[in-house]
């Protein structure tokens, strides 16, 4: 039996990827841990607090709880990461390194750590950006997972840890809100536009950006930790896609809805950072090795996000 280790849990990533691993596992067999107190969605089962940079707490509950695998989510996100730059690399870089070790040294049969699309840069081909390209970010937040998708492929060559990622595009879900991403918009619309309230948006109406609904991430998640070893062939980051769109088409698509609803351009800092990532990515390898493939474009995700977040409002109204 595999006992699991979530940190970051309470993060909108680490919120609904540890609910789904409960549903598959047992809720006594995922421990969620965060720095921050647990959520409502968390309270259901066992919970750590945990700081990444604390080596021996690692430790600590990893023997403590007997685990076996490790989904390391705790980070600092791109455009909160460059109000804080150093705390972001020791956060992610340092973090990560203490997983790794803390794996080394235990009975870690396999761990999962996100990448990003934030690992590529101006120089690199933005539209279908391949798996093996140019890679030059110039934001901290994609600094760190560049150094960590180097760090993970090295442990694993050094090692023999298993260890796999993905590099997620920008992640849109219902059930949490996002913790500081430039790809944030594309979550605040849709409960801006349920909440029949207009929008501002922080990025210019055409910037296309790839993206994806977060079942399909969790499900991708779920499905490369599942596969045999001899199918994995990348070992620093998979490219990982689900669809591309822009402010203005997330908002046609919205509009297909509730017709009223009106949506402005504000561009901030966050355009900066967007202008330098890929407009679409080149996820065939995803594909041929686990069988990676999307369920969600932007027509079927715009109608789950207005039912959902309209259901979870009208049971929020008090009778």
């Amino acid at each position: 039996m595999e006992t699991i280790l979530v940190t970051g849990a309470c993060g909108q990533l680490g919120t609904e990827l540890t609910e789904e691993l409960r549903i598959r596992r047992g809720t006594e067999r995922v421990i969620a841990t965060d720095i921050n107190p647990p959520n409502e969605a968390l309270k259901n089962g066992p919970f750590e607090t945990l700081d990444v940079l604390d080596r021996s707490q690692l430790m600590e509950i990893i023997h403590k709880h007997n685990i076996t695998r490790i989904y390391h989510l705790a980070a600092i996100l791109s455009a909160a990461g460059e109000k804080h730059p150093i705390r972001t690399w020791d956060i992610n870089m340092e973090g990560l390194l203490n997983v790794l070790e803390a794996a080394r040294e235990s009975n870690i049969k396999r761990i999962f750590w996100p990448s990003s699309i934030a690992v590529f840069g101006p120089t690199t081909p933005s539209v279908n950006t391949p798996q093996r390209t140019v890679m030059e970010p110039d934001t901290i937040y994609g600094i760190s997972k560049l150094a960590g998708e180097r760090w993970c492929e090295y442990y694993n060559i050094r090692y023999g840890l298993d260890v796999r990622s993905v590099r997620y595009p920008g992640l849109i879900g219902w059930k949490s809100l996002p913790g500081g991403g430039t790809t944030d918009y594309a979550v605040e619309i849709y409960h801006k536009a349920v909440e029949n309230e207009p929008f501002s948006c922080f990025l210019k109406s055409d910037t296309c950006l790839p993206m994806m609904y977060m079942s399909d991430a969790i499900r991708a998640t779920i499905e490369l930790l599942q596969a045999p070893p001899e199918k994995i062939s990348v070992r620093s980051s998979y490219n990982l896609s689900g669809m591309s769109f822009t402010p203005e088409e997330i908002a046609a698509s919205i509009k297909q809805t509730i017709p009223e609803f009106n949506i402005e351009y504000a561009p901030d800092e966050r355009q900066k950072i967007a202008d330098n990532w890929p407009d679409s990515i080149d996820d065939s390898q995803a594909r041929d090795d686990w069988g990676w493939k999307p369920e969600f474009d932007l027509k079927k995700m715009t109608k789950e996000m207005i039912e959902r977040l309209s259901e979870k409002n009208q049971a929020a109204v008090p009778e």
